[in-house]
Formats: C-alpha cells, sequence, structure tokens
C-alpha cells in the first residue's frame, strides 16, 4: 500500500490538539496522497490549550481533557515553542498566557485551511485492525464513531487506511497510594483540577510533586494561601521562593489533618495537592490494537511513535519533557515518510530490538525508572534530529535547543521571575536575550 500512486490514503487522526493539526496540516500538504480524517471531542481546536471552568465533567457528560488552570502561562518562551514552518506572532511576549497559545493553533488551523478535515463534537469508540485476505495480510482499520449528543446506538464505523493517534496525555491523572488517604480529614485534589487561587485562601497546602507544573501552581497559590509546602525526593530548589513557600521530602503517610514526610516532619494542613503526573490512555483501542500501558510505558513503538505489529498505528506525543510543537512536526513527517514508501522501516523484529535497547539504555546507563520510558529532556534534540534523518527533511534549527537549553538554565535559579523575560531570534542559528529598558 505504501508507495502505490493510484491510491489516496485514508488516514484518521484522533484528537485536533496541536498533534493532530500537525498530523493534518502535513497530511494535506500532499492531497495526491493522502486524505486527513481527524476526529475532535471538543466544538473547537486545541486539545489542552482549551480552558474550561469545568474540573470533572463537561456538558455532554465526558472527562474534562484539559488541565489549563486560569493564570497559565507557558514555561518556554514562543521562539522555541512554534511549529518549524509557523511562528508565533512576533509583537506577544515570550511567555505566553494559555489564550494567547489556543488563538494561535486556530491561526495554524486557518492558515492551512484545516477545518474542513475536522470532525467536531465527535467521539471515537472504537479502532480495530481488519485483516483482509489479499496483499499478504494487509490491514485496514475500522474506526466508529458517534457525535457526543447522540446515545452509545448511533455509533458510526468508517475504514481507513491508516490511524495516528494525537489525544494527548494530560487527561487522566495520576494519583498514587498514599498511605492513609481515605481517612485523611482534609482535601485531596488533583492539579489537573486546579482553576483559581483564590479557592485557597489563608489555607495550609502541601503540593506533592516537584516537576515544572507542580512548581508553577505552588507559585501561582503562593500569594492566596497561608502557607505552601512544596513535597518531592527531588534536590531541593536552588531558587529563592516566596516567604510562605517552603520544600519538604516526600510523603510518608497521612494521619488525620497531618502530613507526615519521609525525614519525619508533620504539618496539620488543609489541602493536599497531587501534582503527580498523568496516565496514557486509549480507550479506543481494541484489544486486537495490541497496545499496553505498562507502569507509564507505552508498548510497542518503535521510536515512540510507530506500532511494531501495524506500522500503518503512529502516536505523535507520546514523549515526555520535551518542547512539543517541534517534536509533533519531526513525528508527524517521520509517520509520513513511512506512510508514502519514502522510507523503509526495518523488521518488526529489528524494530523491537531498538525499542529494548532504548529502555534498557534508560533503565542501567541512566538509572532511570520504568515510568520514564518516554522521558526525553536533554535527550529530545538527538532524537528530532533522527527522526528528520529518516525522514530525509530538514532537522529542527540549531536556536530551538540553544534557546531552550539557556531558558531551562536561568529558570533553575529564578523561578519566581524568569517569565518575565524576552529573548528574540536574530538570525538562522543565532538569538539574544532581550535587556529590559533602564
Amino acid at each position: 500500500m505504501a508507495g502505490d500512486a493510484s491510491k489516496i490514503l485514508q488516514v484518521a487522526v484522533i484528537g485536533a490538539g496541536a498533534a493532530g493539526l500537525c498530523a493534518a496540516r502535513h497530511l494535506a500538504s500532499k492531497p495526491h496522497l493522502f486524505q486527513p480524517h481527524v476526529f475532535e471531542k471538543e466544538e473547537q481546536v486545541g486539545g489542552t490549550w482549551i480552558y474550561t471552568e469545568d474540573v470533572e465533567k463537561n456538558k455532554y457528560g465526558f472527562t474534562v481533557h484539559s488541565s489549563m488552570y486560569k493564570n497559565l502561562k507557558t514555561n518556554l518562551p514562543k521562539e522555541v515553542m512554534a511549529f518549524p514552518d509557523f511562528p508565533f506572532d512576533k509583537t506577544l511576549p515570550s511567555f505566553l498566557t494559555h489564550q494567547q497559545v489556543l488563538q494561535y493553533l486556530k491561526d495554524y488551523a486557518q492558515h492551512f485551511d484545516l477545518n474542513k478535515f475536522i470532525k467536531f463534537k465527535t467521539c471515537v469508540d472504537h479502532i480495530k485492525p481488519v485483516i483482509t485476505s489479499s496483499k499478504e495480510n494487509q490491514v485496514i482499520w475500522d474506526v466508529g464513531f458517534r457525535g457526543i449528543e447522540q446515545s452509545s446506538d448511533d455509533i458510526e464505523t468508517q475504514q481507513f487506511d491508516a490511524v495516528i493517534v494525537c489525544n494527548g496525555h494530560y487527561a487522566e491523572p495520576q494519583i498514587p497510594n498514599i498511605q492513609g488517604m481515605s481517612s485523611f480529614h482534609g482535601n485531596i485534589v488533583h492539579s489537573h483540577h486546579y482553576r483559581h487561587p483564590e479557592d485557597y485562601k489563608d489555607k495550609n497546602i502541601v503540593l506533592l510533586g516537584a516537576g515544572a507544573s507542580g512548581i508553577d501552581v505552588a507559585l501561582d497559590i503562593a500569594p492566596c494561601a497561608r502557607r505552601v509546602i512544596l513535597s518531592h525526593n527531588k534536590n531541593p530548589l536552588v531558587s529563592a521562593l516566596p516567604e510562605n513557600m517552603s520544600q519538604a521530602p516526600g510523603i510518608k503517610y497521612l494521619k488525620d489533618n497531618k502530613v507526615i514526610f519521609k525525614n519525619d516532619q508533620e504539618e496539620e494542613i488543609d489541602v493536599l495537592m497531587l501534582c503527580t503526573g498523568y496516565k496514557y490512555s486509549f480507550p479506543f483501542l481494541s484489544p486486537e490494537c495490541n497496545v499496553q500501558v505498562i507502569d507509564s510505558r507505552v508498548t510497542s513503538l518503535y521510536k515512540h511513535a510507530i506500532h511494531t505489529q501495524f506500522p500503518y498505528l503512529s502516536f505523535i506525543g507520546i514523549c515526555s519533557v520535551i518542547c512539543p510543537f517541534p517534536q509533533f512536526d519531526c513525528q508527524a513527517l517521520f509517520i509520513m515518510s513511512i506512510l508514502d514508501g519514502s522510507q523503509q522501516l526495518p523488521s518488526r523484529h529489528e524494530m523491537e530490538k531498538d525499542i529494548e535497547k532504548d529502555y534498557n539504555w534508560r533503565l542501567n546507563d541512566l538509572q532511570f525508572p520504568n515510568r520514564y520510558a518516554h522521558r526525553m529532556s536533554n535527550m529530545q534534540w538527538d532524537y528530532n534530529d533522527q527522526l528528520c534523518m529518516m525522514a530525509k527533511v530538514k532537522p529542527i534549527s540549531r536556536v530551538v535547543p540553544s534557546i531552550y537549553d539557556a531558558v531551562h538554565h536561568h529558570r533553575v535559579n529564578h523561578l519566581m521571575g524568569y517569565k518575565t523575560d524576552e529573548y528574540e531570534i536574530t538570525g538562522p542559528d543565532t538569538w539574544r536575550k532581550i535587556e529590559p529598558n533602564k
């Protein structure tokens, strides 16, 4: 099927967030080869960047997808966030509000005329591989879907040549099992449900987890809360923090209205907020798809994107701790090079050997826990370059990792002020930090 000029591949794209829009944009750029069909539950594009006051269920009874809170600003500057072929408006500040990012995604969809490919307010019920009797067990894909206002009896089924899953992984909270949770007298909430700092006025609050979102939420709450304790097992933050904010080790257990940390320090608190990340979830994939999530590891994905058994089932956005939009672009082009036949994949056996090599390297050489199977951080640039090389496309500009690394270094030491900084790209490989007017 790949590279068959006589056939236009019908490709189902699950989700119209940043990853899904990127996939649709590149598929649509080759109308002689691909016809994208994007399925989106919301009424608009944007995925996790769509802010809502709802925290549990929306008006249609679906679980709220977005984790945006009212005051959220990006922790990466727009100069590195953009898709390679679609820069942000230069008049915007470097660190953007969620509203500005959402508008960027709407502009992206409009610029590339993507809305005509999107079925809005449409829920995907199931995706199932069907092995046909011709062409060496060629697989086609049954995709069942319905309008979100329709009943589960109104499922329509359509067949596709390929499926690209772009449903994100910031929607289903990861809830740790902490001793004493069930009898704790205070409130326990996940950061997924956080919206307003005013809701925590004069509260004593512990936030568990010091990833980017945990730190950002703690700083957002601090002006309203009586006391904020950031509990984590990492090295202590070195930056200055608000006067009412402190750090503590991870939590040993909860008792009554108290939290007992791993150093046996005890604190009476009103709220425990879990900033403990999210689960990968693909409820629409049938068991026949053979996709498993084991301790935050999605198996078996070659280069974190291509299903080894069914190479025409692929995923964009699985990797974590990344600069997302540029990587989505690399992954979309990598996947397209497989679909159009310009890249020949290794055998299934070779792909699975490559996966195990990467996984064992993470466990043994890097001493990562199992749940870091898709974590990238400073490895993301080599990964992106590898995808681009395999797809025979232009790599991400060197200016992107250069700014990214500089901002990360500065952020570590200036958590309370780094989002006021401004950056400017001055050439193909050059940039500068704009000094404020004296």
